[in-house]
């Protein structure tokens, strides 16, 4: 088993915030200004970045500056450590019912 558990600690530290969640869901749509982000919250500029840096420490983000205007991305495959941790977390059991119900839709469709 792979030990990347730093990854998944910030990661979750990160997400476990529901402001950072709703930006994390929202630049998953596209990229977006901070002023357009700050529109979703009722809080103060400062508050907000200091969201965005959580988010940007832990990899989850990465933002860019040109003049006087900072964009917000998601970093892609930003998520994917802890769709790793989770997939590892999944009981044999729960695999092998995967692996059945793969079988069952592949032997419906043949038929």
């Amino acid at each position: 088993m792979p030990n990347y558990s730093a990854e998944v600690d910030a990661v979750l530290r990160a997400l476990a915030d529901p402001t950072r969640r709703t930006v994390v869901e929202r630049l998953a749509k596209s990229p977006a200004v901070v002023s357009d982000l700050l529109a979703l919250f009722s809080m103060t500029l400062p508050s907000l970045l200091q969201h965005l840096r959580i988010l940007e420490d832990a990899r989850v983000i990465s933002s860019s500056k040109q003049g006087r205007v900072r964009t917000v991305n998601l970093r892609p495959g930003a998520l994917d450590v802890l769709h790793l941790w989770l997939g590892e977390q999944r009981t044999s059991a729960e695999r092998q019912a995967d692996r059945l119900g793969i079988h069952l839709t592949r032997a419906i469709k043949e038929t």
